[in-house]
């Protein structure tokens, strides 16, 4: 268990400071075009850009803001029950979280592969699809891992651990 938390914390740490990194060219991009913008001649394709780095950015971040439990959650009606019931329900939230996450790489995935097969590309910059289709896959899988993660130590826990 231990080994299991360790990978996903080390591949979301990964995938964060990439994140990051695209972030960065995000707002360069975004500075250079409008800076551009004044001279007549703005960077062509920024909008493309933007939306595959977004993408990417988005992600990639998914895990590390489950990890450190940033994701918005309305828990006003789950806070009034036991903590046994809160446990059984967080419990089975990781479980389907895991399988639909799990569900939803794979099929990026596949898209991925059906745009590496057809060699798309987009429409102003010629840029190939798949690479960040298969981004979106990977942030998806390792929420997915952060999911299952979480719940195998919702269920390592002895009865009066907090979470």
């Amino acid at each position: 268990m231990v080994i299991l938390d360790r990978i996903s914390h080390y591949l979301n740490q990964v995938l964060i400071c990439i994140a990051g990194l695209f972030l960065i060219a995000m707002i360069f991009l975004t500075c250079a075009n409008v800076f551009l913008r004044f001279v007549w001649i703005p960077v062509s394709g920024t909008f493309e850009l933007m939306g595959y780095f977004g993408a990417v950015v988005t992600a990639f971040a998914l895990g590390y803001t489950q990890i450190r439990r940033g994701h918005i959650a309305v828990d006003i009606v789950v806070l009034r029950f036991s903590k046994k019931a809160q446990r059984v329900l967080n419990a089975i939230n990781y479980i389907i979280c895991t399988v639909f996450f799990s569900l939803v790489a794979w099929q990026i995935a596949n898209y991925a592969r059906t745009l590496y097969e057809t060699g798309e590309v987009t429409e102003t910059l010629q840029i190939i699809y798949y690479p960040f289709t298969y981004g979106v896959a990977l942030g998806c899988a390792v929420l997915s891992l952060v999911f299952l993660t979480d719940f195998l130590k919702l269920l390592m826990k002895k009865e009066g651990d907090e979470e």
